[in-house]
């Protein structure tokens, strides 16, 4: 393919997946003039990817859940934790290998109000 100025062609891509996990692509397109070579990542969640969760404690205590994240995937993950709200603590980053499930602390330490 030679695209110049503002010739555009489509090229259409079916992707199906079977499970959650993270998949790879890579299309190379050649011609006698030009190649691309176009990296392709899809990350496909579980049906159920929403969660909730409902802390019930006494008053100014401190409870900590832990959240199994299960990797269904055939690549290790790693996660970056990014918490919002004022008392919510847990690790950075956590790392869950390929086939397994490792229990995310998210811990929830109310400060009293004055």
């Amino acid at each position: 393919f030679f695209l110049g100025g503002s010739d555009a062609v489509e090229f259409p891509i079916k992707f199906t997946p079977n499970k959650p996990g993270c998949y790879h692509c890579q299309i190379v397109l050649k011609s006698s003039y030009d190649i691309r070579v176009y990296e392709i990542e899809c990350v496909v969640n579980a049906d159920q990817a929403d969660a909730q969760l409902e802390f019930l404690i006494p008053a100014y205590q401190t409870v900590t859940q832990e959240i199994p994240i299960s990797n269904l995937s055939n690549e290790d993950w790693r996660f970056e934790a990014i918490l919002e709200g004022q008392g919510f603590h847990g690790p950075p980053v956590i790392n869950v290998p390929v086939g397994g499930t490792v229990p995310y602390p998210l811990t929830f330490k109310p400060i009293a109000e004055n």
